[in-house]
């Protein structure tokens, strides 16, 4: 054999023991993720609920931010019309005098 196929059947050889390893990472990975997500009651065929959970929690979290944003503007608004009222009738009484 030449130094070249050594080289080609060693790097084969390499080349298949860490997909063989890949494969391993991979499936303890998933079984520790599906362990972790029982312990907390959560069973694989709950996925389709627990996306939908997690939707519903999103939209909910959105529309509260929506509301705080809302909230926000129209209190600014009535403290600018406040003062500006204010500003109005103390004119009003100047002017009246």
């Amino acid at each position: 054999m030449r130094d070249e196929d050594i080289r080609v059947v060693v790097a084969e050889t390499l080349a298949e023991q860490q997909r063989l390893h890949q494969n391993d990472l991979d499936a303890v990975v998933l079984r520790t993720i599906a362990s972790i997500l029982t312990s907390f009651g959560i069973e694989e065929a709950d996925r389709k609920e627990l996306r939908a959970d997690f939707q519903h929690l999103r939209r909910w979290r959105k529309s509260v931010e929506q509301a705080q944003s809302y909230t926000f503007k129209a209190v600014i608004t009535v403290i600018i019309t406040g003062v500006v009222g204010a500003v109005w009738l103390g004119v009003k009484v100047m002017l009246g005098k």
